[in-house]
Order: structure tokens, then sequence, then C-alpha cells
């Protein structure tokens, strides 16, 4: 995708700021990042989203998450973090290159990133929510 800044990455047209990187994917850090060490881990080819990839390339994906918070585990003692991943407009999602952050998590960092509405009315649909996957 000729206008995709997280492809032009993988092509070597954008700086980045590498931390992994294997046969299937590429995590740099985040250049608006959340936190220190505040990572993206995204496919070297191009896909939307988890909608648009085969499960089997999703895991290498994934794959490659796990290593890099390996990663961070050993060499700064991560033991906290959160993975993010947004899917489609109304999710949040601003650059249409499926990708998957990691972000760091210590006590008072600010990032707080929680759903501030809950549906607890929703309970009483769960096995009418239930059948509707059958």
């Amino acid at each position: 995708m000729e206008n995709c800044i997280f492809c032009k990455i993988v092509n070597g047209e954008l700086k980045s700021w590498k931390v992994y990187e294997d046969e299937h994917a590429l995590a740099f850090l985040d250049i608006n990042p959340v936190t220190k060490f505040h990572t993206v881990v995204i496919p070297k080819a191009h896909y939307v989203n988890v909608l648009d990839i085969s499960g089997e390339l999703f895991s290498h994906v994934m794959n490659a998450v796990k290593n890099v918070v390996e990663l961070y585990k050993n060499k700064l003692g991560v033991e906290n973090l959160q993975l993010v991943h947004n899917a489609g407009h109304y999710a949040q999602q601003d650059v249409f290159h499926l990708h998957v952050h990691i972000v760091p998590r210590a006590v008072g960092d600010g990032g707080n990133l929680k759903w501030p509405l809950a549906n607890p009315q929703w309970r009483d649909e769960f096995d009418d929510m239930l059948k509707k996957l059958v």
C-alpha cells in the first residue's frame, strides 16, 4: 500500500526505532508513546486489521508480540503491560495496517485505559446472545 505509513516503515522509506524483527513481523517504538517503551508490532505484509488476516499469519504477529514482551520482562523488568488492537474506524483504529500496541504500565504513568461505561443490564441477554453464535 503506497500511502500506508507502516508499509513505508517496513520498506525502509521512513525511520523507525526497531525493537524486534523476524520473517513475518516488525516491532518498533511508537512515535506517539503513552509510556516508555510503548511498542507497535505489525505484520510485514499489509493487512488492515484482525478481520483481514489469516489465523496462521496473525499467530506470527502474536508470537512477535510475545517475544517483545519477554524481552521487556527480561531486560527491563516489565511486569505490567497492556496489549491493544483496534479493528475499524469506530473502534478507534487510525492507521489501517494491522498493529498491536504493547504498552508497559507503572504506577502513576497516567496512561489509564478504562471503559467508563459498563452495561450490566446486558447480562440478562447473554443466553440470547449465545444463540446467535450457534
